[in-house]
C-alpha cells in the first residue's frame, strides 16, 4: 500500500494528458480524441484466444457502467456516490471513498478524472469532490448544481489544464442544461456555459441563445473531447423539454440534442450543430463526439464523427461545424429528409400521439451512453447500435410535461455496426442479441475490436470483418473495455455487472 501511496504521489500533469503513456488511461476516453483506440501490439487476432483472466475486483452490486482510470500504477474505478483505489497489478483496494446518502437519481456513473495528485469525482446529488489520490482524502466539496430543483450528475470530469469541466443531467423539470468549468486547485467556478436560457435569464459568458419556442434541457451529462490545438471542447447535448410536448416549444430548439464547440478558458460557444431539431423522442445527442485527422472527399480534414441516438452517422468538420456527411446507420422511419445544413428534418406524422405512433429508433435510441470506437488504420467506426422500433404516446390531459410514454419492447436487435467514415456505408454487422447492447467498444493497432454482447460475453472481434475471434462470460459489461501495459505486458479490463475483470496473455 506504501508503495501504492508512492506512485499516486508523482502525480499526473497536463503534458501526459495531452500524450498518454502506455502504462495508463487517464481519461474516460483515453485521451481527447475519443477514439478509444489503442497503438498496443502484444495482443494480436493470432494469440486473443489465449487471453486468460488475471484478476477480478467486486464493487458490489451496482453495475459499473464508468471507464476505470489508470495512473501510476493505480486504478480508479466509480460507481454512483462511490469510488475505489485499487492496485493495478493485484487488484488489491488502496482505499475506499463513499458520498453520504442522498436521494439523488442512482442511474449509474462514467468515471473519475486525475490532475496532478487530485482525483475528481461528480456525484449523483451534484456535487464535484476532489480527493487526494494518495488516500481519498477530501480536498474541496463544492455543489455544480442545485439537485433539489431535479438536476443529477452522472458525468465523468474532463480536464484540460486547470479546468476541470463537468456536466449535469435532469430532464423532468424546465432546467436549464449546463456545463461548468471548475479549478482544478481551488473548486472555485470559472464559468457556466447553458445550452438554453429560462425567460429573464442571462448567460455568464455569453455563450448561448435562447432556446426557441422557450425549450429548456439540453443537458451535457457524457463527457465530452478535446482539440488542443483548436482549443476547442466538443459536447453532446441532451433532450429539450418538455420531452413529448413539442407544441409548447416551437421551433428547432436550440442548443438540444446538439453537438456544440466551447473554448475551455472562456464558455463561448464557437459553434453548434443540432443533430435532432425539435426532438420530441428523448434521443439525446449526448453521445461521443470522435476527433480524426483524416481525409475527406480527397482533402485532409480535421473530423469530427458522431453516431447519435436518432439513427443518424453525422461527420462534421470541427473547425467550423460546418456538415460533411448525414446517413443513418440504424432503423429510421421519424425523419423526411435531410436539410441544406446536414440536419435531419422532423416529420409530423412521428410526433408522439394520443392513439401512439410507431417510430424507430426506439425510445434507448440506435445507440446510447455506450462509447464507439474509430479505428484510424481500417477508417472504421465501430458502435454498439440497435435496430428498433417503438409505439410514443403524447396525452395533453398529462399537462405541460405530457410524458404518457412509450412502449420500448416493440422490437429491438443489438448489433455491433462498423461505418466506413468517409461514406457512411455499412462495412459489417455483428448481431449480439435482442433489445439494445450495454457495453463500448475498444480498438487496437492490431486489428482487434473488443466489447460486450447482450448475454455477458465480453469478446473480441476482427476489425477488417467482425469475425468472432475470442469470448468469455462475466456478466453483462456497461462500461467499455480499455487497456494498457504495465510491466511488460499488455492488460485487457472490462466491467462485468458489479465487477472489474482484467485479463493477459499466459
Amino acid at each position: 500500500m506504501a508503495l501504492g501511496m508512492l506512485a499516486a504521489a508523482q502525480g499526473v500533469d497536463p503534458a501526459q494528458l495531452l500524450h498518454p503513456p502506455a502504462d495508463s488511461w487517464l481519461t474516460f476516453h483515453g485521451d481527447y480524441s475519443g477514439r478509444r483506440h489503442s497503438s498496443l501490439k502484444q495482443i494480436t487476432p493470432e494469440n486473443v484466444a489465449e487471453l486468460k483472466q488475471i484478476w477480478s475486483f467486486r464493487t458490489g452490486n451496482q453495475q459499473i457502467k464508468a471507464s476505470p482510470i489508470l495512473a501510476n500504477g493505480i486504478l480508479y474505478i466509480t460507481t454512483p456516490d462511490n469510488i475505489w483505489a485499487i492496485d493495478a497489478r493485484t487488484a488489491k483496494q488502496l482505499w475506499h471513498f463513499q458520498n453520504p446518502p442522498n436521494n439523488a437519481f442512482h442511474i449509474g456513473h462514467r468515471g473519475a478524472a486525475i490532475y496532478k495528485d487530485t482525483v475528481y469525482l461528480t456525484t449523483p446529488d451534484c456535487h464535484l469532490i476532489a480527493l487526494d489520490a494518495k488516500d481519498g482524502t477530501v480536498k474541496w466539496d463544492v455543489v455544480i448544481a442545485d439537485s433539489a430543483k431535479g438536476y443529477w450528475s452522472t458525468n465523468a470530469p474532463l480536464v484540460v489544464r486547470n479546468h476541470v469541466l463537468v456536466g449535469v443531467s435532469g430532464d423532468f423539470d424546465n432546467l436549464p442544461g449546463q456545463l461548468k468549468s471548475v479549478d482544478a486547485d481551488t473548486g472555485k467556478t470559472q464559468w457556466i456555459f447553458y445550452s438554453t436560457l429560462l425567460p429573464g435569464m442571462k448567460e455568464p459568458a455569453g455563450a448561448a441563445e435562447p432556446a426557441s419556442g422557450g425549450a429548456t434541457g439540453g443537458q451535457m451529462w457524457n463527457t465530452g473531447t478535446y482539440d488542443p490545438e483548436l482549443n476547442l471542447v466538443f459536447v453532446g447535448t441532451g433532450n429539450p423539454t418538455p420531452v413529448l410536448n413539442g407544441t409548447m416549444r416551437p421551433g428547432d430548439n436550440p442548443w438540444t440534442c446538439s453537438i456544440v464547440a466551447v473554448n475551455p478558458d472562456t464558455g463561448k460557444l464557437a459553434w453548434g450543430f443540432q443533430a435532432s431539431p425539435h426532438d420530441t423522442h428523448d434521443w439525446d445527442a449526448a453521445e461521443v463526439p470522435v476527433l480524426a485527422d483524416a481525409e475527406f472527399n480527397g482533402q485532409p480534414g480535421k473530423l469530427l464523427m458522431q453516431a447519435s441516438r436518432n439513427g443518424y452517422f453525422f461527420v462534421l468538420d470541427r473547425t467550423s461545424g460546418k456538415s460533411l456527411l448525414t446517413v443513418p446507420f440504424a432503423t429510421v422511419n421519424w425523419s423526411k429528409g435531410i436539410d441544406a445544413q446536414g440536419r435531419p428534418i422532423p416529420n409530423p406524422a412521428k410526433f408522439p400521439a394520443k392513439d401512439g405512433v410507431l417510430v424507430a429508433p426506439n425510445e434507448s435510441g440506435a445507440t446510447n451512453f455506450r462509447p464507439p470506437s474509430f479505428d484510424p488504420k481500417t477508417g472504421l467506426f465501430i458502435v454498439s447500435a440497435q435496430d428498433g422500433y417503438g409505439i410514443y404516446f403524447f396525452k395533453p390531459e398529462h399537462g405541460a410535461y405530457g410524458w404518457a410514454g412509450a412502449d420500448y419492447g416493440v422490437a429491438g436487435r443489438a448489433f455491433l455496426r462498423a461505418i466506413d467514415y468517409r461514406t457512411g456505408k455499412i462495412v459489417w454487422n455483428h448481431p449480439i442479441g435482442d433489445g439494445a447492447g450495454t457495453a463500448g467498444v475498444l480498438t487496437t493497432d492490431t486489428g482487434l475490436t473488443f466489447s460486450g454482447d447482450v448475454s455477458g460475453n465480453v469478446m473480441a472481434l476482427h476489425s477488417s470483418d467482425g469475425a468472432t475471434l475470442w469470448h468469455y462470460n462475466i456478466g453483462r459489461s456497461g462500461n467499455a473495455p480499455i487497456t494498457y501495459e504495465l510491466d511488460g505486458k499488455q492488460v485487457l479490463l472490462v466491467g462485468g455487472g458489479g465487477s472489474l475483470y482484467a485479463f493477459a496473455l499466459p
